[in-house]
């Protein structure tokens, strides 16, 4: 039945053979003005937001770490909805939703998964202004990975906002992106050693030994000093043979490695910089 597969008018049921009696019943919930879905669909993302913008003005967008989901980021979705209106629209707040009023020209709103969300552009600027400084860029270089935009167009829209407010993070957002960076892990390791004033790594470099044989891409490196440094993600375990056998390529070539963990970048940030600065001070 068609009415099961996710949120549908009041018309639409009526041709199905519905009455408002039929869904005034606990088998259909009513989630908007005149919208209803089946009881039995499970809570997903695409649901919740299909829901949510039945209760929405027709110019409303998703927009902050909502629009990121829907361009295809791996961020929270719902935790809560945001949403911008346009200035002089006279929204009221939603339950489950965090209601923006903010000026969205034609070029700022796309259609991602048959919903209205901010263009990938406004979405970046809007997490840079609104984010703490990691994590904001964290999206950008998840997005920058994505190929979902590139450096020259972020960097583009700064100057383009010369004067805005807020410009200022919005660029030091930008300065900091790494368009190589494979996970937030290895982001968030990154910008651990710049912020507490260590050189910046290079990312994803190939390196090979003296006869030009390939011996492995750690996801950061100080060629100077010829200094590796890896996050181990939750793969690290299925991956521990190829990982090991790979180091020791490294190591025999020359080459050094530092590997840390999750727990390491979030709970011991001050040994991992420490041990960094190091290696870093050290001969080899």
């Amino acid at each position: 039945m068609q009415l099961t597969r996710g949120p549908f008018t009041l018309d639409e049921a009526r041709r199905a053979g519905l009455t408002r009696d039929h869904l005034r019943t606990a088998s259909w919930h009513r989630v908007g003005p005149g919208r209803y879905t089946w009881a039995g669909l499970p809570q997903t993302p695409d649901l919740a937001l299909a829901e949510a913008s039945g209760r929405l003005p027709l110019a409303a967008a998703f927009s902050g770490l909502t629009a990121a989901w829907l361009h295809g980021l791996d961020v929270l979705a719902c935790d809560p909805i945001e949403v911008t209106v346009p200035e002089g629209f006279g929204v009221s707040a939603r339950s489950g939703m965090a209601v923006r009023r903010a000026r969205l020209d034609e070029g700022d709103v796309v259609v991602r998964h048959r919903l209205r969300a901010t263009s990938i552009l406004r979405t970046l600027a809007d997490l840079a202004r609104s984010l703490p400084l990691k994590e904001a860029v964290v999206v950008v270089d998840m997005a920058l990975y994505l190929h979902l935009v590139d450096l020259a167009e972020l960097q583009a829209l700064v100057e383009c906002q010369a004067g805005c407010k807020g410009v200022a993070r919005l660029r030091r957002v930008v300065d900091l992106a790494e368009p190589a960076a494979a996970s937030a892990m290895e982001t968030r390791l990154r910008l651990l050693l710049v912020l507490a004033g260590l050189p910046r790594p290079l990312a994803q470099v190939r390196l090979h030994d003296g006869r030009g044989r390939f011996l492995g891409r750690p996801d950061l490196y100080y060629p100077a000093q010829r200094l590796g440094l890896e996050y181990d993600g939750g793969t690290h375990r299925l991956s521990l043979v190829d990982d090991n056998r790979r180091q020791n390529r490294l190591l025999n070539a020359g080459f050094r490695l530092l590997r840390f963990t999750a727990s390491d970048v979030l709970r011991n940030p001050e040994s991992v910089v420490m041990q960094v600065r190091a290696a870093l001070a050290s001969p080899f």
